[in-house]
């Protein structure tokens, strides 16, 4: 076989100021590039394995899962490849197909997938509509309530914790609560909020929760968390009938090699950096105050926003893009010219973005360069 450049090799250098949301809450610390340094091989933490992945001593894995388990104060944690694998897993340890599962209006399409895999039928909660899409409590207890009237028993309750559209933060505990009141236990997908803000499982009145390592928990991907109250861990942790040390829903066993590692090596550091959430917010708030005074920038979602994920209409860049002789890719690439990436080429009617873990005179850098690109096209 002939060799092949692959193109292993990234646009986005270091020294580049990346916007994209999906990465800002992934970009590991020291301790977790070392990480990726020992532990590289695909099965390079199952050196000491004696037949259950979340039961390895050495590196620390079982002792990790706990520190893990009380870090989103849960009774039992696990590592799968991702949210969505966590969400499946609750999905087809509950439900049986042709069961009815709520889920909010903002869900991820993984969401979807994952409850169309196991043969449910998804009746969505609807936002509440532009300009906020707003996700609220009593859109939870009015679908409950409709379908309870109807006679249709509702397996589980799923919530969006942070969507991934606009950014929205959701009062988990309040429709936690009124699934419980409607005995309906409920998943919160915590991808763009476990690892970034602090999570307390109990405290929301979640049952189950999931999370991206990749992209809120500054590891290096596939790798995601699910975390199990102690009512639930005989039914979703259930062990496999013909190999007897093996869960069924992990299909074994999950993450291994550099994934869990860098997990592992992060937590500290993700532990440290949830407790600097109120002042990411407040970032993220000047940041949005600063690019509304462009004209015809806008950011839609709840205001002031509740998380570092923003969505931005922008029909100011769009106009420029018109008669620009690069069209829409002129955006990207004057973004480019001042080291900074994120936002995706041809993208120039509406963006999403973040400054999550930014220094405050980066973001401001980060501001101005839109304020200039706008004036040089203008002018």
């Amino acid at each position: 076989m002939e060799c092949q450049d692959y193109g292993l090799t990234r646009d986005t250098e270091r020294e580049n100021l990346n916007l994209n949301p999906l990465q800002r809450g992934g970009v590991l610390p020291l301790e977790a590039r070392k990480a990726i340094y020992e532990f590289s091989d695909g099965y390079s933490v199952c050196d000491y394995c004696a037949g259950r992945l979340d039961e390895i001593a050495k590196p620390q894995i079982h002792g990790f899962l706990d520190n893990l388990a009380e870090f989103i104060n849960t009774d039992h944690a696990r590592t799968t490849h991702g949210a969505r694998e966590g969400k499946f897993a609750v999905m087809h340890s509950l439900c049986k197909p042709g069961d009815t599962i709520v889920v909010d209006g903002n869900a991820h399409y993984t969401t979807h997938v994952a409850a169309e895999r196991c043969g449910l039928k998804i009746v969505e909660v609807p936002n509440e509509g532009g300009p906020e899409y707003r996700i609220t409590p009593e859109g939870y207890r009015e679908v409950l309530d409709e379908l309870s009237d109807r006679g249709e028993d509702v397996g589980l309750a799923l919530l969006t914790h942070v969507d991934g559209n606009y950014g929205n933060l959701t009062d988990a505990r309040s429709i936690g609560k009124i699934a419980h009141d409607s005995g309906v236990p409920l998943l919160l997908n915590c991808a763009y909020s476990m690892g970034r803000l602090p999570i307390d499982a109990k405290a929301m009145n979640a049952d189950f929760v999931v999370g991206s390592g990749h992209k809120s928990m500054a590891a290096s991907g596939p790798i995601g968390v699910l975390g199990v109250r102690d009512e639930w861990a005989e039914l979703v942790l259930r062990k496999s009938g013909r190999h007897a040390v093996k869960e069924l829903e992990m299909l074994g066993c999950t993450s291994r090699g550099a994934p869990v590692a860098t997990l592992m090596a992060s937590l500290p550091h993700v532990a440290e950096r949830v407790k600097h959430w109120d002042e990411e917010v407040q970032k993220t708030r000047g940041f949005v105050a600063k690019m509304e005074k462009l004209e015809g920038v806008t950011q839609i979602g709840v205001k002031p926003t509740e998380h570092d994920l923003v969505r931005f209409e922008t029909p100011v860049f769009d106009k420029i893009a018109e008669k620009h002789p690069r069209r829409g890719f002129f955006l990207y690439e004057e973004l480019k010219k001042r080291n900074i990436v994120g936002i995706k080429r041809g993208q120039t009617k509406w963006f999403k973005c973040s400054v999550y873990g930014f220094s405050q005179e980066q973001v401001d850098y980060i501001g101005d360069s839109f304020a200039e690109i706008v004036e040089k096209q203008v002018l």
